[in-house]
């Protein structure tokens, strides 16, 4: 159960910064709309590149696939599947609940139900617990849960600020559907966490066929992403046939810009790039959950609370925050030192645990 949690630590941070990163190719995209970039970005994403990477840090990849008990495949498409619903569904959250409410309830939510569903269902949480090490990793995730929030009320004064639609936004408030929204979403985007679990037995396979324990998770997101795969191809299928866009992929016009065509060979680099960032999380958080230990529980919160640091400071360097009051700043500050001071935590439970603390 040994590992190394401060590498892992760093691991999950580099995770953080590529999926707080992916979408500023996507936004050079022109002329193509969203379910076809999205779609496009998508196929690296979930596709190509989980089956690349982990043809090449894996051993005998589609021989460890096929002895996997069909079960063991089952379960990981099923909770990738069920993830995809969560990320559909994040947007409808912000526009009835608005920024502040809509995150801090859905990301919330997701991490909890990701970090803390796994060890209540394998009945280890009470032992976890009872430990000190336990004790001051689970002392993290609660700091982790103060941040989202702090930042998240950030995210709505910086829209207030600036005199966006963060009230607007809120022009289609609706506390009860957007609460059941919310709750969904939170729900259904922490089942990857369950899906990289149900994957136990693939790792242990991987590893016997003499794959290096940094890299055991890679075949199992193989399976997990085709899950969301399937649901997001379904969506966007259905998005393609309404808005009968699925002729730009080709470069025929969106209809936005007359019958201007758009710019194919970039559009495509611009996706794949997007899309492999995007994967490049994932890739991570599989190396940061391995040097995690017993703990590798926390790795989810790791995850979530590097995404939003680095997503809020891609923010200060497009100069998103310009024009903020300082109260805000402030708060934004506080929310990303809290975020930092979480995963220090979190490493320092891991840490004692890994050097056979009580």
């Amino acid at each position: 159960m040994g590992g190394n949690p401060a590498l892992g630590v760093i691991f999950h941070w580099l995770g953080g910064f590529a999926s707080a990163s992916f979408y500023v190719p996507y936004k050079r995209i022109k002329l193509w709309s969203w379910e076809v970039f999205w779609l496009a970005g998508g196929i690296f994403s979930w596709l190509i590149a989980p089956w690349v990477f982990a043809s090449l840090r894996t051993e005998n990849l589609l021989g460890v696939l096929s002895a996997a008990p069909p079960s063991t495949l089952l379960w990981c498409w099923f909770w990738g599947a069920m993830w995809g619903f969560g990320g559909l569904t994040f947007g409808l959250t912000m526009r009835y609940l608005g920024l502040s409410l809509g995150m801090a309830v859905a990301l919330g939510l997701t991490t909890v139900i990701g970090t803390m569903g796994p060890p209540i269902f394998h009945g280890t949480i009470g032992e976890i617990a009872s430990r000190t090490s336990g004790q001051l990793t689970l002392l993290g995730i609660v700091i982790t849960l103060i941040g989202i929030i702090v930042v998240a009320r950030a995210g709505h004064g910086k829209d207030k600020d600036l005199g966006g639609q963060a009230s607007e936004g809120v022009a289609e408030f609706n506390l009860k559907k957007g609460l059941l929204i919310a709750v969904f979403s939170g729900v259904m985007s922490g089942c990857f966490a369950w899906g990289l679990d149900a994957g136990q037995p693939i790792r242990d396979l991987t590893l016997a066929a003499g794959t290096d324990p940094l890299s055991q998770g890679l075949p199992v997101l193989c399976v997990v992403l085709s899950g969301g795969l399937t649901t997001n191809l379904i969506w966007c299928a259905l998005l393609i046939r309404r808005n009968r866009s699925f002729g730009q992929f080709f470069g025929a016009s969106n209809g936005e810009d007359g019958s201007t065509r758009a710019p194919l060979l970039a559009n495509y680099l611009l996706a794949a790039l997007g899309g492999t960032l995007w994967y490049f999380q994932f890739f991570f958080y599989t190396m940061g959950e391995s040097q995690m230990g017993r703990y590798g529980f926390s790795s989810w919160t790791l995850h979530m609370a590097s995404i939003i640091l680095f997503s809020t400071l891609w923010g200060f360097a497009l100069k998103e925050w310009r024009g903020a009051s300082r109260r805000t700043r402030t708060l934004v500050l506080t929310g990303i030192g809290l975020l930092v001071g979480a995963t220090v935590v979190i490493g320092a439970g891991n840490m004692l645990d890994a050097g056979g603390a009580i």
